[in-house]
């Protein structure tokens, strides 16, 4: 893990730097823009002061689904895995160019994924109450995803698609078929297999039904990602493909929920909520990309650059200071102004949220115009 500090200014557009993908930099941004306001408690302040009006329906969506559905928070994390995925194309790729053998690239990938499963351990599973071993933080599964990637990365397309299918497939087995007492209900919380390797873990299971194996279906994110940066980088048509997969994904996952056959649910990362979010994230790239990398428009996107470009720093950053110091004193102080000055609680929260996401993302652009940028 290295704080990069370089003497020149880093390009915001791909026209500055052609082999640049600004489309990944700003999707990379755009979802730790909205991970820092979920943290500053942004979305959690506005529904309550839209309760009971029409705008509570729309506010739910930046929220996790209960269970059985689909919200829009339910995509921000596939779509991190997917980026990364996207990423790791365009890095494995260019080792490729440079003559980098293959043991100096897992070395590479290994290093960096024991940093991501560390900081993802330090940021999630040590708690006031002691440690406790959960692999659900982003950053852990995500160690275990890149590396899966990585092994299959120089398989065939077709070779590739088939493991994401068996692992989609193994998924399904691993819940419907091992009878464990108990933990026999493949798509009841807190009494399906997941939950029992949480229990196994830590002696406990997560109560709002999140589960450490998710890593397994998961996979399925970040392989596709990587296939989706090998297309870009080719000469081949690489809008079509893209799009007919996306389609395809979430038509069949839907079509898995509406028949029964396996409900839509993000908390155990069922193989019909991968195949519909993962085919999200297809369409939502080939429209980013279409849009800011081909035709050029390419204004206006610093401002989610700035923070997409040290997005492992600001989310630990938000992760541990914010949310164990920083959150806190910030809505204290804010508060206690506000009291003063007879100005409701609910808009001093409010405002309180946009001071802290504020004061987070000056420090991100500091740290850009400084060119200090935390890479693993």
């Amino acid at each position: 893990m290295v704080a990069n500090k370089s003497a020149t200014t880093v390009p915001l557009t791909s026209v500055e730097n052609p082999k640049r993908l600004l489309s990944l930099d700003f999707l990379r941004g755009f979802i730790m823009v909205l991970l820092a306001l979920e943290s500053a408690r942004l979305f959690e302040g506005l529904l309550h002061v839209a309760k009971g009006s029409f705008l509570e329906k729309i506010l739910q969506q930046f929220f996790h689904h209960p269970w059985n559905g689909l919200y829009f928070w339910d995509l921000i994390q596939p779509g991190f895995m997917y980026i990364a995925g996207v990423a790791l194309a365009l890095s494995l790729l260019k080792q490729q160019s440079a003559g980098m053998e293959w043991m100096q690239s897992f070395k590479k990938i290994a290093v960096r994924c024991a940093w991501l499963f560390f900081l993802g351990i330090l940021t999630y599973a040590v708690q006031p109450e002691g440690l406790l071993l959960r692999f659900t933080n982003v950053l852990t599964q995500l160690s275990i995803t890149l590396l899966i990637t990585f092994f299959i990365f120089y398989w065939s397309f077709a070779a590739q698609i088939i493991m994401c299918i068996g692992l989609l497939l193994l998924t399904e087995i691993l819940y419907r078929y091992t009878n464990i007492p108990g933990f026999d209900e493949p798509f009841t919380n807190q009494q399906n297999f997941g939950n029992y390797v949480d229990f196994l873990l830590s002696g406990q299971m997560i109560p709002d039904g999140w589960t450490s194996i998710n890593c397994i279906p998961t996979a399925v994110h970040t392989i596709a990602g990587s296939l989706t940066g090998k297309l870009v980088m080719s000469s081949q048509n690489k809008l079509k493909p893209i799009f007919i997969w996306g389609l395809a994904c979430i038509i069949l996952g839907i079509g898995l929920d509406l028949t029964g056959v396996t409900p839509v649910i993000k908390r155990i990362a069922t193989s019909s909520f991968t195949l519909v979010s993962l085919g999200i994230c297809l369409l939502a790239y080939v429209a980013c990309y279409w849009w800011i990398d081909v035709r050029r428009h390419q204004k206006y996107l610093g401002f989610f650059i700035i923070v997409g470009m040290n997005s492992i720093f600001i989310y630990l950053f938000f992760e541990i200071v914010g949310a164990r110091w920083f959150n806190d004193h910030v809505f204290a102080l804010v508060i206690g102004l506000s009291n003063m000055i007879y100005i409701p609680v609910a808009v001093s929260t409010i405002v309180a949220s946009l001071c802290i996401f504020t004061l987070e993302w000056r420090l991100c652009y500091f740290l850009y115009r400084k060119q200090i940028f935390l890479r693993i």
